[in-house]
C-alpha cells in the first residue's frame, strides 16, 4: 500500500528522479522546495525549509488542490524525505552552506517528529569520507568506506551533512523513530553516461575524490521506497552506491596503484565499489539496477 510522503529538494537533480520511482511504487508525493519541478503528478510547495513555521506548515498540508474536496484537514504524513540543501561546496559561501543546511535539517527532523512521522530519511552525503572535497590530494583511512568509518572532513559542505546525522541520531533516539542517513554518493542521471563515464573509466585518477563510486539516480528512488518499507531499525547511516567500482581495472588491483599506502580492511568483491554498499544490500535488500556497464562502451 503507497504512503504519503514529503519529499524536500524534490526539483534537484536526485530528487526529480527519487521522487519519479516513488510515484512508479506506488505513493503519493509532495515536493516541497523553491523552484518547480516539471513532473505534472507531483505538486510543488514553494517552501524556504530554514524557516520552522513553514517548514511545519509544509508538512501539514494537502498534496493537491482536490484535497479541499475531502471531509478532512490534512494531517502529518507517513514519511518525509530530506533531500533539500546546498548540493555541495561554492554555490554560497561557505558560512552559508553551512547555515542552510544544518538548520533546514534541523527543521524538517524536528516537526517530523513532533508531528508524530514515525519514518524519516535524509540525504547524508560521500563527502563525509573526507577526501572528496579535501585540500589538496588525501588518502583515505582504509578500504573499503563502511559507514562505521572515522569521519573527519575539513570543508563546511561535509561538515554539514555530519551535522545533520548527529541531529537525526538524537532526534530517533528521543522519539524512538526510524531515521535513515543516505551517505549518497556521486549522482548519475541517465543521460550522463555518455558524456561522463567514457573520461571516468579511461583517467581513474580523476575518480579518486568519489572512490571510484557512483550513484544512480533511478537506483536512488529504489533506495529510498526500500527505506520507506524497512520499519524498526532506529537510527541508521546507509553508503547510498551502486555495486561496482567504475574502472576497467578489478577493485583491489586499482586501490595498490592508485593509494599504495592505503589498507584494505577486509577480502573484497573483484569489482566491488570502493565505497561499499554491502550494508544496504544486506540490510534492505537493495539490488541495482543500473550497472554503469549496461550504459557504457569499453
Amino acid at each position: 500500500m503507497g504512503k504519503r510522503i514529503v519529499f524536500t529538494g524534490g526539483s534537484g537533480k536526485a530528487g526529480r528522479h527519487a521522487i519519479q520511482y516513488l510515484l512508479s511504487a506506488g505513493h503519493s508525493v509532495l515536493n516541497v522546495d523553491l523552484l518547480p519541478l516539471e513532473n505534472p503528478s507531483v505538486y510543488t510547495l514553494k517552501t524556504d525549509v530554514t524557516d520552522a513555521g513553514q517548514v511545519l506548515n509544509a508538512l501539514t498540508t494537502h498534496f493537491t488542490a482536490n484535497g479541499y474536496d475531502g471531509p478532512s484537514i490534512p494531517g502529518p504524513p507517513d514519511a518525509v524525505i530530506h533531500f533539500a540543501a546546498y548540493p555541495r561546496n561554492m554555490i554560497v559561501p561557505d558560512n552559508e552552506t553551512f547555515r542552510t543546511n544544518v538548520l533546514s535539517t534541523y527543521n524538517v527532523i524536528e516537526a517530523a517528529c513532533k508531528l508524530g512521522v514515525k519514518k524519516i530519511i535524509i540525504a547524508s552525503s560521500e563527502t563525509t569520507y573526507g577526501v572528496c572535497c579535501a585540500q589538496g590530494d588525501t588518502d583515505f583511512h582504509s578500504f573499503p568506506l563502511e559507514e562505521d568509518y572515522d569521519v573527519d572532513p575539513m570543508d563546511s559542505y561535509a561538515l554539514s551533512k555530519i551535522c545533520g546525522e548527529q541531529t537525526a541520531r538524537a532526534f530517533a533516539r528521543r522519539f524512538q523513530v526510524d531515521i535513515y542517513a543516505l551517505r549518497i554518493g556521486n549522482v548519475i542521471e541517465p543521460h550522463e553516461y555518455a558524456s561522463k563515464f567514457p573520461n571516468f573509466v579511461n583517467n581513474p585518477a580523476s575518480r579518486k575524490r568519489n572512490a571510484w563510486s557512483y550513484i544512480d539516480a533511478r537506483d536512488l528512488g529504489k533506495i529510498c521506497d526500500l527505506c520507506v518499507q524497512k520499519d524498526g531499525l532506529g537510527f541508521q547511516v546507509f553508503n547510498a552506491t551502486n555495486d561496482t567500482i567504475t574502472t576497467k581495472v578489478p577493485t583491489v588491483e586499482l586501490l595498490r596503484t592508485q593509494c599504495p599506502n592505503v589498507p584494505i580492511t577486509r577480502e573484497m568483491g573483484e569489482w566491488e565499489a570502493p565505497l561499499s554498499n554491502r550494508k544496504i544490500r544486506e540490510v534492505l535488500g537493495f539490488e541495482q539496477d543500473h550497472d554503469w556497464r549496461k550504459y557504457v562502451s569499453l
